[in-house]
Order: C-alpha cells, then sequence, then structure tokens
C-alpha cells in the first residue's frame, strides 16, 4: 500500500536529505577553518610567564639583542632560554629589590632554572632547527613578530605547513645580512637594488628552496 506526502511534507523531507547530506561536509568546513584560526594555532595568546618581561623595555628601550638571552640560536636547534645568570648579570645590580623580580633572585640563590613558558611551539613530528634559519640569513621577526613591541610576547606566525613551505619554496625575498639577523626596524633596500642584495645574499650564503618532505619530518 502506497503512502502519499502532502507537498509540505516532500518539501520538509527534500530538506532533511539536502540538510543530512551537507553536515558532514559543513563540519569539515568547520573545522579546517577552526584549525587554522588564532584559537586553532594558538596565535595573538600573550603567554605569562614565571617572571614578568617586557620585551619592550629589554629590546626596544634598551636595544638587547636576542641572542643575549636566546644565546643558543646561532649554533642550536633550539634558541635556548635566558637562565637565572643570564638575568641576574643586570639585576644584581639594578631593580635588585622589586618584589616583581623576587621568583627570580629565589630562583638564582636556590641554584634552580626559571620554567620560562614555550610560546611558539611545533608538534613533535616536526623537526625545526634555529641555527640553520639564522645563518642562511632568515630574520628573527621573519617568524616571532615585532617582540620590541610586545609586554607578553605571543605567538603571530601560524605555523602551519603551508605558511612555512610559503617561504621554504622561494627563500630569497625573506633574506637579510646576517649583521642584521636580531634588528627588529631593519629594512631591505627598495628594488632594484634589494633585490640584488637579496640575490647576492642567497648565493653567499648557499640558500636554496627547501621542499622535501625530510626536510622538516625526519
Amino acid at each position: 500500500m502506497s503512502v502519499r506526502l502532502s507537498s509540505r511534507a516532500t518539501h520538509l523531507f527534500r530538506l532533511a536529505l539536502v540538510l543530512a547530506a551537507a553536515f558532514p561536509l559543513a563540519a569539515l568546513a568547520t573545522l579546517l577553518i577552526l584549525v587554522r584560526s588564532p584559537l586553532g594555532t594558538h596565535r595573538l595568546t600573550p603567554e605569562a610567564q614565571p617572571i614578568e618581561f617586557d620585551h619592550r623595555h629589554h629590546v626596544g628601550d634598551d636595544a638587547i639583542d636576542c641572542r643575549y638571552c636566546h644565546s643558543l640560536v646561532e649554533k642550536s636547534a633550539t634558541a635556548g632560554f635566558p637562565s637565572t645568570e643570564t638575568c641576574m648579570r643586570c639585576h644584581a645590580q639594578i631593580w635588585n629589590q622589586s618584589e616583581a623580580l623576587e621568583p627570580l633572585r629565589s630562583a638564582y640563590f636556590q641554584d634552580r632554572p626559571i620554567r620560562w613558558k614555550r610560546v611558539n611551539e611545533l608538534p613533535l613530528y616536526v623537526y625545526f632547527d634555529h641555527s640553520i634559519h639564522v645563518n642562511k640569513g632568515i630574520g628573527c621577526v621573519e617568524c616571532h613578530g615585532r617582540v620590541d613591541q610586545m609586554a607578553a610576547v605571543e605567538q603571530v606566525a601560524t605555523l602551519t605547513m603551508a605558511w612555512c613551505l610559503e617561504c621554504h619554496r622561494n627563500p630569497v625575498p625573506h633574506l637579510r645580512p646576517l649583521d642584521q639577523i636580531a634588528s627588529m626596524t631593519w629594512q631591505s633596500p627598495p628594488d632594484p637594488a634589494g633585490e640584488t642584495l637579496r640575490s647576492k645574499l642567497a648565493l653567499e650564503l648557499d640558500v636554496h628552496p627547501r621542499t622535501n618532505c625530510t626536510t622538516c619530518h625526519r
């Protein structure tokens, strides 16, 4: 025995079929958008540290070179965090009675490290070597942004595979002289002088596109 549906019921049934088919696609699209959003990539969220450290003051006002605190960046995969001894070289004399720096003094006299929190963190299956990048002419600001303008450092780059590959496919536009690696304000000369400089750097530093999977996944 056949059952006839009213016109309204027919339309509702068709709508239900369309929604049922569209839901998986909508869910997938939402997921793809989410993982690329600041919520998914952890971008633009200042990371609270165990000791308040204002990069605007240290990098901007005092012009402290990135490599003073991140001393391993030119010779190691990791840039390294400042030790208590590094901080106390200045703060044994400057602000040595500050209440905000009591955790630093306590760590120093107890001979224990400061538990700094990593801001830019890649998945465990991604290999990244700071030293190869800075020694090939990629400045700190390319990945970390203008930390001299940040009270608390936040992740500014997406750090997605697509973002990395954009540079790896054509690294030349991102190059700068090695003596300007840590500069927050260096600008390439306008073209054609800038293009000539970057091409010369690529030749001198032996810079080539790197897109093989094993470059980052080992």
